[in-house]
């Protein structure tokens, strides 16, 4: 795999080409650190209303300019009914100065969303308007993960899969043999926690960048959510990225130390 090929992947639910490292905005990154994210060729924005004001003008101006470079994923607060889906795309649109979303991403299915004739039939017609290209969730049941995979309807599938949290590659990837959707990998460093090194581990802790390799390197995940605190976080999971996917050895022991993690 060339670094090229590493860095960037089609995704065919929205036509375009992002790049692999998708920027999550609510875990502190300002406005220059953000346009600094754009510059390197960050395109992949998932975006919520939680802790993203600070930023809200900026991801508005970089649409302005360009909105066909970005793949644009808004996902609402709920979505159990209709409504809640209608209520949370237009307000993102409203939000982002922009007239469709790439995704609207249904939230931690099962939980705070559901699959449901409403639902659904809300998201065609969001669809049917222009409003919306494709549909995503994010869902913690692997094996229901694995059955909704398998249905057209879903272009976009969001999942936990980390050197920590592994299942995916058992109870979730083999179901893509028939369908495969668009792949997201997000908590990448496990909350942090592989970040921290376990007691008793003798050899060296992951670090963000190494978390985020680890999800790549899965040729089953095109994106991996990141969410730097500020540039310098930024500038470090971004030199990352430069190292290409795991070599044999690192895949191994990032296996080896996420088990640790794990407990």
């Amino acid at each position: 795999m060339s670094a090229a090929e590493f860095t960037r992947r089609k995704l065919e639910p929205v036509g375009k080409t992002a790049f692999r490292l998708g920027i999550s905005c609510t875990f502190g990154i300002d406005p220059e650190g953000l346009s600094a994210a754009f510059e390197r060729g960050v395109n992949y924005l998932f975006w919520t209303k939680l802790r993203t004001g600070k930023v809200r003008d900026t991801v508005r101006a970089a649409l302005k300019k360009d909105r066909e470079r970005f793949v644009v994923v808004a996902a609402p607060s709920v979505a159990f009914f209709g409504g809640n889906v209608r209520r949370g795309a237009e307000r993102s649109l409203k939000a982002l100065g922009t007239d469709y979303l790439d995704v609207l991403h249904l939230p931690w299915m099962g939980r705070a969303s559901a699959w449901t004739a409403s639902t659904l039939e809300e998201v065609a017609r969001l669809k049917s308007e222009g409003k919306v290209r494709a549909m995503g969730i994010s869902i913690h049941d692997r094996p229901r993960a694995a059955k909704l995979a398998q249905d057209p309807k879903l272009g976009v599938l969001m999942i936990r899969y980390n050197a920590a949290h592994p299942g995916a590659e058992r109870d979730i990837f083999p179901s893509f043999a028939q369908r495969r959707p668009a792949v997201v990998a997000y908590t990448a460093t496990s909350w942090r926690k592989l970040l921290r090194p376990p007691s008793g581990w003798k050899g060296p802790a992951m670090t963000a960048g190494d978390c985020y390799r680890f999800c790549l390197s899965s040729p089953n995940v095109d994106v991996t959510l990141f969410g730097p605190a500020n540039r310098a976080q930024l500038e470090e999971d971004l030199a990352a990225l430069e190292k290409g996917p795991l070599t044999a050895e690192e895949d191994r022991w990032m296996r080896e130390y996420g088990r640790a993690v794990r407990g």
